[in-house]
């Protein structure tokens, strides 16, 4: 690969991010077609069902795409999905080169996109700044491979490590800047999930609000026993309500119901819901990144169940003492060994608060 190689592939990843609000639930891609070391044509993929970084980026180019190179972020697709095969329009168009960043993680298509075009007599050629490639689509790449969505936790706490009163109290625990930035990893999520305490406790929109995004993530509270009123906030929002219960109280159901929320029974496990169940029913509803904002308990829950695989913790820069809550709610370990070890991811100074990612697992993680 040469350096010029390099840049182009980086310019494709940078038009990939303008889709990192709208692309869901598709992954997020961009192409840069260039013929004599000159760009002749660029796009990304904005919304599900409309036309591929690819094509937009050939209709960009018009006659100049034949003999260019194409740098893409995610191997072309080679089938029939919400649009026409990509390799079918860049074998169309005479492009001689195809770069990849990686390969397709969706079985339908997972290396033959690739394996078409070479056999076509494309130059192919994959694996070009794979790691910030897979770093775009962590959801993504995991609903395909795992069959579960990617889910982040959020927490703001206090240099105690605390996240509200006592009581509960908990507004305002960070700065409007680091709120500001909730708003952001709220946009490019499929899911905010939460729980019933937390419903009951502060009546949250869960919703997006910043006025350059338009879609409004799926909104989901677990509820086992179907205590959601139907006047809560969540469910007057604009936007799809999702409840996961495993109550069958029927006049409890109608009244949600009218309130336009969807409702889904899954099993009981311990003294909540089967979590695995709640995430593989957001797999199947084509969820790629599952943001939680709950309690301690939910969190704690998750954390044991193995579901989390992404921690994005504010630290706010005040004590609220040894009597308020807690993180999470875990049961105590007796041997050290036991503890749970997080990899930092990054540390970021926001407003006169602090942002700490963190993750459990191998895959890399997304910076903003």
């Amino acid at each position: 690969m040469s350096a010029a190689d390099y840049r182009y592939m980086a310019r494709a990843l940078t038009l990939a991010r303008r889709g990192l609000y709208s692309a869901d639930p598709n992954p997020r891609v961009g192409c840069v077609l260039v013929r004599d070391d000159d760009i002749v044509g660029e796009g990304w993929h904005e919304q599900a069902g409309e036309a591929h970084a690819e094509v937009i980026a050939l209709d960009a180019a018009g006659d100049r795409a034949r003999g260019a190179t194409a740098y893409v972020t995610l191997e072309p697709c080679c089938h029939h999905g919400r649009t026409p095969p990509c390799t079918d329009a860049l074998l169309q168009a005479g492009v001689a080169r195809v770069v990849a960043a990686m390969r397709d993680p969706n079985p339908q298509v997972s290396g033959q996109g690739l394996a078409i075009l070479a056999k076509a007599g494309v130059a192919v050629e994959c694996g070009l700044l794979e790691t910030e490639a897979r770093a775009l689509n962590p959801g993504f790449i995991q609903r395909m491979t795992t069959g579960r969505p990617w889910v982040r936790v959020k927490l703001a706490m206090s240099l105690d490590g605390r996240t509200a009163l006592a009581s509960g109290e908990s507004q305002w625990l960070t700065g409007a800047v680091a709120r500001q930035d909730v708003q952001r990893w709220r946009a490019r999520s499929s899911a905010i999930l939460t729980g019933i305490g937390t419903v009951l406790a502060d009546d949250p929109g869960l919703n997006v609000r910043l006025p350059e995004v338009s879609r409004q993530p799926l909104r989901v509270i677990l509820d086992s026993e179907l205590h959601t009123p139907p006047t809560a906030k969540i469910l007057q929002l604009p936007g799809s309500m999702l409840i996961f219960t495993a109550g069958a109280d029927p006049d409890r159901q109608a009244s949600l119901r009218v309130a336009d929320a969807d409702l889904v029974v899954v099993p009981k496990a311990g003294h909540g819901l089967d979590l695995l169940a709640v995430m593989a029913e957001l797999a199947r509803r084509e969820c790629n990144e599952v943001q939680v904002e709950s309690g301690p308990t939910l969190a704690g829950a998750l954390l044991q169940a193995g579901l989390v695989d992404e921690l994005v913790i504010y630290l706010a820069p005040l004590l609220l003492g040894d009597k308020a809550r807690g993180l999470f709610q875990l049961p105590e370990l007796t041997r050290m060994q036991d503890r749970r070890e997080l990899e930092l991811i990054e540390t970021r100074a926001v407003g006169k608060d602090w942002r700490f990612i963190f993750t459990l697992a191998k895959n890399p993680v997304v910076n903003q």
